[in-house]
């Protein structure tokens, strides 16, 4: 993708808030990709960068789980599930999708049969799921200005499990690995 990680969050917790999505939903658009930061983190390789599927959006849910309420964490562990869901629901979806996108869902699976439908469709998180995909593939625009990082930290603060360690360490863990590893 063109745009940055970081810029890639905030406009998609910006379409997210302007959508007035509940603050877990603006939490999850705004943190659903960190699991691709933490790949690179540990060292790994970008997700373009590869033949097989990082599982960016598991391995997010996970690290985040701890601090966050399963409303943050529940849509982020499926949005790309989502991706899938709609490529299979609606073919028209996949037409729209960016370049990387397209690259990406090839890795993950393809379109979701009928059997992986049902059982997304069983999911209570699966509706707000496909929202945030809907701002994920909106969040890619290379001229848009949008609110920063910091601005965020009241609604990370409200939904943290433990609000001191949100204060301390969430924020500035996001802002260190979004800085450090620009795409």
């Amino acid at each position: 993708e063109e745009v940055t990680q970081l810029d890639h969050a905030l406009q998609t917790a910006a379409h997210a808030t302007a959508e007035g999505a509940e603050p877990a939903l603006v939490a999850a658009a705004l943190l659903h990709d960190v699991g691709h930061l933490l790949v690179l983190r540990a060292g790994g390789a970008s997700d373009g960068d590869v033949d097989t599927d990082l599982a960016h959006e598991a391995r997010g849910a996970r690290w985040l789980a701890p601090l966050f309420p399963a409303a943050v964490t529940g849509p982020i562990a499926l949005h790309v599930a989502a991706k899938r869901y709609r490529c299979a629901v609606d073919p028209a979806y996949h037409g729209s999708l960016s370049a990387g996108s397209v690259r990406s869902l090839v890795r993950q699976g393809g379109p979701m049969d009928p059997d992986e439908q049902a059982r997304f469709e069983r999911n209570p998180a699966h509706l707000d799921a496909v929202r945030l995909r809907t701002w994920d593939d909106a969040g890619k625009d290379l001229e848009v200005t949008v609110p920063d990082l910091a601005s965020y930290r009241p609604l990370l603060h409200d939904l943290a499990r433990h609000p001191a360690v949100a204060d301390l360490d969430v924020l500035r863990a996001f802002a260190r690995l979004y800085m450090r590893l620009r795409k």
